[in-house]
């Protein structure tokens, strides 16, 4: 799962047409205080637990819908949480669906961010991400440098060095890492 996450930096994920390269990621697993299936499998939960490569969406502090991407086999839960891209496709939808005027560096740098610019929400959990209305490719070229640090915006397990960055990227969610 840590490796998915850093496997996804670099790639494109469009939704809808809209989207962008991946610039960072937060990893997450069952054993994982921080992840919602430390509690077990639950009817919120079931996504998790497999097959890898859907969507579970859910809605963070009752206002944001966070996109992640089911990262272990079937019967073994773990996530990758996609917290921001660098926006390349659709970006004057995104501006709009984001409110206005805001530079390309602030439109995907952070999870809830994110999923308002692409308009991801609530009912595409368990959506498939290699089908429509998702389109996630690999890399083109090299993938870039990743960077790891502790991942944020959580309150359990923080020190965790599962949070990936593409180094040097503009769009990643603040703190930068360094």
């Amino acid at each position: 799962m840590h490796a998915v996450a850093r496997d996804l930096i670099g790639c494109t994920l469009l939704y809808e047409g809209r989207g962008g390269v991946i610039v960072e990621t937060e990893s997450y697993e069952a054993d994982d205080p921080a992840c919602h299936a430390y509690v077990g499998l639950t009817e919120r939960t079931r996504v998790l637990f497999g097959p890898p490569g859907y969507a579970y969406v859910y809605l963070s502090y009752g206002i944001h819908s966070l996109l992640n991407a089911v990262a272990e086999p079937e019967g073994e839960a773990a996530a990758v949480l996609i917290r921001a891209l660098e926006p390349t496709y659709g970006v004057e939808e995104m501006r709009v669906r984001r409110g206005g005027d805001k530079p390309d560096t602030e439109l995907c740098s952070g999870p809830g961010k994110l999923t308002e610019a692409l308009g991801i929400d609530l009912s595409d959990n368990e959506r498939d991400l290699s089908r429509e209305p998702f389109l996630l490719t690999p890399p083109e070229g090299d993938p870039p440098q990743v960077v790891t640090g502790p991942r944020i915006g959580i309150t359990k397990a923080v020190e965790r060095p599962w949070r990936f960055c593409a180094a040097g990227s503009r769009y990643v969610s603040r703190p930068r890492p360094v």
